[in-house]
């Protein structure tokens, strides 16, 4: 396996949101990809639950596979379902929310270091 793949398998098919499963009361999350350059990483929400603001030092891609969330970037709100994506990007307080459950595809794409 790659240096930089984690918790998948190359050349192998897969459903996104069949790799992280709903767990009550929590957030869960797996890496799938890491390095200087780019984070890519499954999310389930359950109901309710969710990550406060923060800021990150990466544009940030939202991709919801299953439910409905809610992000919030720089204090607007914007109610995403299955199959819609949003940007969050650098340096902007962000925030997410299970409206209910709700798997979401993050990829963080930071800049060069230099």
């Amino acid at each position: 396996m790659s240096a930089i793949l984690r918790n998948i398998q190359p050349s192998t098919i897969m459903r996104l949101a069949d790799a992280v499963a709903y767990a009550e009361g929590q957030v869960v999350s797996k890496t799938l990809i890491q390095n200087d350059g780019v984070g890519i990483t499954l999310f389930a929400f359950a109901k309710g639950e969710g990550i406060s603001a923060h800021e990150s030092k990466g544009d940030a891609l939202v991709h919801v596979l299953d439910g409905k969330g809610q992000i919030t970037i720089d204090g607007q709100d914007f109610i995403l379902t299955a199959g819609e994506s949003i940007v969050m990007p650098n340096n902007v307080p962000h925030a997410v929310f299970g409206v209910e459950n709700f798997k979401m595809l993050l990829v963080v794409a930071f800049p060069p270091r230099g």
